[in-house]
């Protein structure tokens, strides 16, 4: 018995490359392909999906069409010209476009030459097939949703328009509409024409369509329960945007018609949840439907009706206002005659300052003459009182305890309409969007003005394993004697303090003790920088110094943020040891104690030293015999652990924390530890022998 191999020559060429973009429910588009067939013998063609499975979109032999192996997703969609391969011309012709059709085609011919089979790769066709778009602006009285057909609808079938979240927007059935089935969302607002299924017009019309329309609207339809067909439209409706300063003294919302509006109609101004910004109706302003946020801040023309302008004027607009407005307007039915959107956007003035520097300005200036009586007023955005100035003087007593000593306004301040206000000593937390109001003597805001305050805090970074870092804080300020310098960290813990010409030890937190040193003389030159010992990954945070007098009266204030970068080991697997760093302060207490764990899966003691000895007792079983620390460790200050013949299953974060006899932490560091896999120990799965191939028997 014998063998015989067919050989099969691929040739992957593709000659080039093409985009074809269309939309849904085209009725056909043509995917090109040419190549000059003449010559060839028993000659194919094959157009290919090969994200679908079967691949086969279309086959084209000379006996005419091979489709016993089409994906029936083509199923009687596509065709090629007769005499395709005769001329060269080997274009696919695709009907019915779906959006699923999207995708890479590609045109593939075959031939037989010399008793062997060839195939060519000729070319690769992108196919987009685009969701139809509509474009509208907000306040239209209505926009049309595109959907036809030329194929013939039974009477019986049932039309369904839905949203993009599932919401039934339309549905036609049974040769009259289904209101009860739509979603309120949508009730009342939606029309399609009439005999509609005559000339095969399903449009919707979607009246005063606003930004929560912009949605993929889909039209199906139906014939006892079979989808018949299916086309999506975009809708996208254009909100019109106004953009103004805070601090400006007014804003206008603009919602203008030409459509002649009845005497008795109702006009809701509104945002988010029906919040009411302004109402208008039977001739006048209704200010008890108002939300108080906006009572006495908005106002709109007279005889609005008459010239169809129903814009909205809003007073003193701050960054809480920026919001999107709905303009609504209602017939004395409550039904909606128009609606229109405007987004507001309110810029706030930013001003940014480094941590530690004396002051910073808070801007606010008005050209408008105040009254001597007004009263103004600084708050933050936790509305907290920055500071009050009233009947010609500052009012401390009104201020938050935070900036009581920190804030400072100019003199005849109303008299020039300069209403800036000086901040002292900014610090991280004064990170915040301050609000100036101006009041007249009846408690009336006459102007509102929004500033937002950037404070940069300085960074420094460091490795894991440094001796020591400097956190520096530096004045030009000419300090007092019997200044007092803190230095804390963001838990409040105090780091070092300095007092009376020297160190006050005995108030330091006890992690930071004997870690910490300050220059000497340093109220001299101004530098209160702050040296800190053996950084490790714990000392990562916010440390803030501070300057206060005698009176305890803050003079300055400094942060500093300090990053310690991660420890990191890695070892081959094989080693015979391996060390996991962790040096720090000589002369730790003698009844100190030292654990090394991880949690792996869960927690577990890798070492520990207790009572002045190792504690191999208590040590998990994995690390029996295999750790070891030095002599003489708390003297030294060095509480690295060695781990002998490390495995790759030890590869993990590893934390060391020397604690005094009450418990209480001193020292602290994680290390993260991994181990490789020695590639030479592990056995090969892949065999070396190479396949046989082309053998005859």
């Amino acid at each position: 018995m014998k063998m015989f191999v067919v050989f099969v020559i691929l040739v992957h060429v593709s000659q080039h490359a093409s985009a074809v973009e269309v939309y849904e429910g085209d009725p056909f588009v043509l995917l090109p392909c040419d190549f000059p067939t003449d010559g060839l013998d028993e000659p194919s063609v094959v157009w290919s999906r090969y994200d679908l499975n079967p691949s086969t979109v279309h086959q084209r032999q000379q006996e005419g069409d091979e489709l016993k192996d089409q994906n029936q997703l083509y199923s009687s969609r596509t065709s090629m010209k007769t005499d395709a391969l005769e001329t060269g011309d080997l274009s696919l012709n695709l009907t019915k476009l779906h959006l699923s059709d999207s995708g890479s085609y590609t045109c593939t011919i075959r031939w037989v030459k010399w008793g062997r089979k060839r195939e060519r790769r000729l070319t690769d066709v992108n196919l987009q097939v685009k969701v139809h778009q509509v474009k509208v602006d907000s306040g239209a009285e209505s926009v049309q949703l595109i959907c036809k057909t030329i194929v013939h609808l039974h009477e019986n079938v049932k039309v369904e328009w839905m949203d993009g979240v599932d919401r039934k927007v339309y549905v036609y059935q049974n040769g009259s509409d289904q209101p009860e089935q739509q979603d309120d969302v949508y009730r009342g607002r939606t029309e399609m024409k009439r005999k509609r299924l005559e000339p095969g017009d399903l449009s919707l019309t979607l009246k005063y369509p606003t930004d929560w329309d912009s949605e993929t609207f889909i039209c199906t339809v139906y014939r006892e329960g079979r989808n018949l067909m299916e086309k999506q439209v975009e809708l996208k409706v254009k909100v019109h945007q106004v953009e103004v300063d805070s601090g400006a003294e007014s804003v206008q919302l603009p919602c203008k018609t030409t459509v002649h509006l009845p005497k008795d109609v109702k006009v809701v101004w509104s945002y988010g949840y029906n919040r009411k910004v302004h109402v208008y109706q039977n001739g006048s302003d209704q200010p008890e439907e108002q939300y108080s946020r906006y009572s006495g801040r908005t106002e709109m023309k007279r005889k609005l009706l008459k010239h169809g302008d129903l814009s909205l004027t809003l007073k003193h607009p701050t960054e809480r206002d920026s919001y999107i407005y709905t303009c609504t307007v209602y017939n004395r039915e409550g039904r909606k005659l128009m609606e229109k959107q405007v987004v507001l956007k309110v810029k706030v003035y930013q001003v940014e300052v480094d941590s530690g520097a004396e002051s910073v300005q808070l801007p606010c200036k008005t050209i408008v003459c105040l009254p001597k009586d007004a009263k103004v007023e600084w708050r933050d955005g936790e509305d907290w009182k920055v500071n009050v100035y009233q009947n010609g003087s500052d009012q401390p007593e009104e201020q938050d305890s935070d900036y009581r000593g920190r804030t400072e306004m100019k003199r005849k301040l109303l008299e020039h309409g300069d209403l800036s206000l000086t901040l002292k000593y900014p610090t991280e937390r004064d990170r915040d969007t301050f609000i100036c109001t101006v009041y007249n003597r009846e408690g009336r805001s006459l102007m509102k003005k929004q500033v937002m305050l950037q404070v940069k805090v300085y960074q420094v970074e460091v490795d894991s394993g440094a001796e020591s870092v400097q956190l520096p804080c530096k004045t030009i300020v000419h300090l007092p004697e019997d200044a007092k310098v803190e230095w804390r960290d963001r838990y409040y813990r105090k780091l070092h303090v300095y007092r009376s010409g020297s160190d006050q030890p005995e108030e330091q937190d006890r992690y930071y003790r004997g870690r910490t040193e300050m220059k000497r003389n340093l109220l001299e030159p101004g530098d209160l920088s702050l040296t800190l010992k053996y950084p490790t990954d714990w000392d990562s945070k916010t440390f803030i110094c501070t300057v206060y007098n005698r009176e305890g009266r803050n003079l300055m204030r400094k942060l500093v943020e300090l990053k310690v970068k991660d420890c990191q080991v890695e070892v081959e697997e094989g080693a015979e040891s391996v060390q996991l760093p962790f040096i720090t302060t000589p002369d730790l207490p003698e009844d100190a104690t030292v654990k090394w764990y991880c949690y792996k899966p869960s927690f577990r003691i890798v070492h520990l030293y207790k009572n002045r000895s190792d504690q191999p007792g208590q040590q998990h079983q994995d690390y029996k015999d295999r750790t070891e620390m030095k002599k003489d460790l708390l003297k030294t200050g060095d509480v690295s652990l060695t781990l002998k013949h490390p495995k790759e299953t030890d590869t993990e974060t590893y934390w060391c924390r020397v604690n005094n006899k009450d418990g209480d932490l001193l020292r602290v560091k994680s290390v993260e530890f991994k181990v490789k896999g020695n590639i030479r120990n592990r056995s090969s799965s892949t065999d070396p022998t190479p396949l046989m191939a082309d053998q005859s028997v």
